[in-house]
């Protein structure tokens, strides 16, 4: 536990510091990069905030196992996307997938998916006077972030929380201010279930928000929603938990409000496991997955890794780490409130890693 916290204490401090950017703000190819981006870090990655307890950690254990220093930038997918796509770091990280125009666009060449672990997005409130989770449809969810639903008492939502004394008090939502693969995964849930928000922001990184106020990255969402009494947004469980934050009981493709778990995460990937052979690209999305069991706004999160590596050396190095994060860094998952990848689904992927080519030219 006590390492757990320690982690957790990591994020913020970065985020304090500044580290934490939005993608409008990453608009040179040569964005800032720290100061410990010199010749005693071995690999430079950027990217989602939605991962970044749990690669923290693996980073931080992987130094001590072989005294590999990888240093991360969390910025946001969209930042990640965009250094990626410039050559300015070694690798990228994002929970919303690239689209083929994206990867197009790479200075790098063809961007392979390598997923590293599963978690979820969390709608988090503060009302202190409910003490118990409320529950919440999906389609609840659309219309509070559409605007259209602006009370805590409205009717719809006492509806499903029968006996719950709910306060009249205006809502404030809360969403993400930057390009964010945890956007991406909220408002693709949103989208594949609401034809309303489907039809009108849509799904992405960046939506236009009908209404709200921006925080950046999980921190500044998850920190926003804990000083605003009457406030509701999304962030990953982890950033939830660790901020003591309510959260909602999602209803699921089945009906069963559920909350969000290790397990209940893990649920909703067994289904996918029918789209993601060996021949897959593993772009997936297993949001609202069917099962008794499964948490609806589940998904995987990617590194983006060119599959050409113009520096052998650096090259390896990432093959090396990635190998060791599918053998030994899933069993770090749990503590941190992420759900490990299947065994099956690691091992399929440690063999993958045999298609990124070395020392070659795009």
């Amino acid at each position: 536990m006590q390492r757990h916290i320690a982690v957790l204490t990591l994020f913020a401090v970065a985020a304090c510091g500044g580290g934490e950017k939005s993608a409008a703000d990453s608009t040179g190819a040569q964005d800032a990069m720290p100061s410990s981006s010199s010749s005693s870090v071995d690999l430079n990655g950027a990217g989602a905030t939605f991962p970044y307890p749990i690669y923290s950690k693996w980073f931080s254990d992987y130094a001590t196992k072989t005294g590999v220093k990888i240093n991360y930038q969390s910025i946001g997918s969209g930042g990640g996307i965009k250094q990626l796509s410039e050559g300015t770091v070694d690798f990228g990280a994002s929970d919303g997938p690239m689209s083929d125009a994206d990867i197009a666009k790479a200075k790098g060449g063809k961007v392979l998916h390598f997923p590293t672990v599963l978690g979820a997005d969390v709608i988090i409130y503060n009302l202190p006077q409910i003490t118990a989770p409320l529950r919440l449809t999906g389609e609840l969810v659309a219309d509070i972030f559409l605007g259209k639903i602006t009370k805590w008492n409205d009717q719809r939502i006492a509806a499903v929380n029968r006996g719950v004394a709910l306060p009249a008090k205006d809502m404030l939502v809360v969403h993400r201010s930057d390009g964010s693969g945890t956007t991406y995964i909220f408002t693709d849930y949103l989208a594949t279930i609401s034809p309303a928000w489907a039809s009108g922001p849509g799904r992405g990184k960046e939506v236009k928000w009908p209404v709200g106020l921006g925080g950046k990255g999980n921190e500044g969402v998850a920190g926003t929603v804990k000083q605003t009494p009457g406030s509701i947004g999304y962030a990953e469980l982890a950033y939830a938990t660790q901020n003591k934050l309510a959260s909602a009981l999602l209803q699921n493709s089945s009906g069963a409000f559920v909350e969000a778990s290790v397990a209940s995460i893990t649920a909703a990937a067994e289904g996918a496991s029918g789209s993601l052979g060996p021949e897959s690209d593993y772009r997936v999305s297993i949001v609202n997955a069917a099962g008794a069991a499964a948490y609806p706004i589940s998904s995987f999160t990617w590194l983006l890794v060119y599959e050409t590596q113009a520096d052998a050396a650096k090259g390896q190095k990432l093959v090396d780490f990635m190998k060791w994060m599918y053998a030994e860094g899933q069993s770090s998952a749990p503590a941190l409130d992420y759900a490990p990848l299947p065994a099956a689904l690691s091992q399929q992927l440690t063999a993958r890693l045999a298609s990124v080519k070395l020392g070659a030219t795009p």
